[in-house]
């Protein structure tokens, strides 16, 4: 029969495992899962080829797509009209260099996560966790209905979708690519060259859309790992004040305080895993909401229903793509601000006098929260969200005059 101590152990991993699990899947296929220190040579060396490969997937949309504007297309309007897909996929290749470059960072946040499953004792404590664990899986589960279902539309409409261009005396139709392509290069106009690369870039957006749907995963189990931790501080603090013994509530008190300040040390290093995403989310985001709406305005008769259709489902997956963040923000911040107010709201009166006082220092460190920023520049937060909104109005109605021009 297996021993008690084999079985604890299982129960952890198994805790460990269900709350990775989903983010694991997204992005161990891109090579952005850190390599752990039981990963096999082999492990290593084919994380290293989904990495190349994935860097040249990106590469190949996102160059020629650059050089079509730059040098090919001559009209302001089509030079707009190619401006939003590049800048997604520019957006998509930033996102997956900064993933990739923080990738010690995500293995030290993976390792305090197991580490947090295997100190967590008590059954109470278990289910607070995996209580916040759960949560963080639907809100990875959401991001990959909404996030990858909205590109991956908007991609499939296009492909599927044709326009006719005059070519001397005849009139042809031809398919159209999710993101233009440089046709000095390759000619992508007719068959089979199309059809290749159409295939490579469906690929390419696969790419991109996991890195950003992987990265609001990560953020969303980090951020809700570190809610559960700081909801066991939080009912241990009102466990505290039952205690009688002078002796052992000093001791429970400095456990407590480690563990605060260790989740504290979790939430700093996620903030600083994703202040680089959630820059380039909100201002491409937010820059690629305004395309959209310009998009559908300026070609309501032009385009097919199914285009259009795309260019709604995909406004809201970007509306979603920053939502989610600024709610993952304003998650950590209220938090960080909850575990002062339990402190004061328990029964700190009937505790020693020295207790009573280190009590202070603990309030005071938690109305300093952590709060989860844009580059440092901007906290990200749920008013944050309703400032982009009216930003985006403003840019919408720039870009009209520009088109104009």
């Amino acid at each position: 029969m297996r021993s008690y101590h084999e079985s604890k152990i299982d129960v952890y991993k198994q805790n460990n495992n269900y709350s990775l699990q989903w983010t694991r899947w997204i992005l161990k296929p891109i090579g952005v899962w850190p390599e752990l220190s039981t990963s096999s040579a082999i492990e290593k060396i084919l994380s290293k080829i989904l990495r190349l490969t994935c860097h040249t997937l990106i590469a190949l949309t996102l160059i020629p797509s650059i050089l079509y504007i730059i040098f090919e297309e001559k009209d302001s309007q089509l030079k707009l009209k190619a401006l939003g897909p590049t800048s997604h996929w520019l957006m998509g290749g930033i996102n997956y260099c900064s993933l990739l470059y923080q990738k010690d960072q995500i293995r030290k946040s993976i390792k305090h996560i197991e580490t947090d499953w295997r100190m967590a004792k008590r059954q109470c404590d278990q289910e607070m966790m995996l209580k916040n664990a759960r949560a963080g899986r639907i809100i990875a589960g959401v991001c990959v209905l909404f996030m990858q279902g909205g590109v991956f539309t908007f991609n499939v409409a296009r492909g599927t979708s044709s326009i006719l261009v005059a070519m001397g005396n005849e009139t042809v139709a031809m398919g159209r690519l999710p993101c233009p392509s440089f046709n000095k290069i390759v000619d992508t106009r007719f068959t089979p060259v199309f059809e290749i690369v159409f295939t490579l870039q469906l690929l390419s957006a696969l790419v991109v859309n996991n890195t950003t749907v992987g990265a609001c995963g990560l953020a969303a189990v980090f951020a809700m790992h570190a809610c559960g931790q700081l909801s066991v501080v939080i009912s241990r603090f009102e466990e505290l004040v039952e205690e009688k013994q002078h002796d052992v509530i000093e001791k429970k008190l400095a456990n407590l305080v480690e563990h605060h300040l260790r989740t504290l040390r979790f939430l700093s290093r996620m903030e600083i895993i994703m202040r680089q995403v959630c820059f380039v989310e909100l201002t491409g985001c937010t820059f690629n909401l305004c395309m959209l709406g310009y998009y559908a305005i300026t070609q309501w008769h032009e385009e097919t229903t199914n285009t259009i259709i795309a260019y709604f489902v995909l406004f809201i997956s970007m509306t979603f793509n920053i939502f989610i963040f600024c709610y993952i923000g304003d998650l950590v911040t209220e938090q960080c601000r909850k575990v002062g107010e339990a402190v004061y709201m328990t029964n700190w009166y009937q505790l020693p006098q020295q207790t009573m006082l280190s009590l202070i220092l603990i309030i005071l460190r938690s109305s300093i929260v952590i709060k989860m920023t844009a580059g440092k520049i901007v906290h990200m937060s749920i008013s944050t969200f309703g400032d982009v909104s009216e930003k985006t109005k403003c840019l919408h109605i720039t870009l009209q005059v520009i088109s104009k021009f």
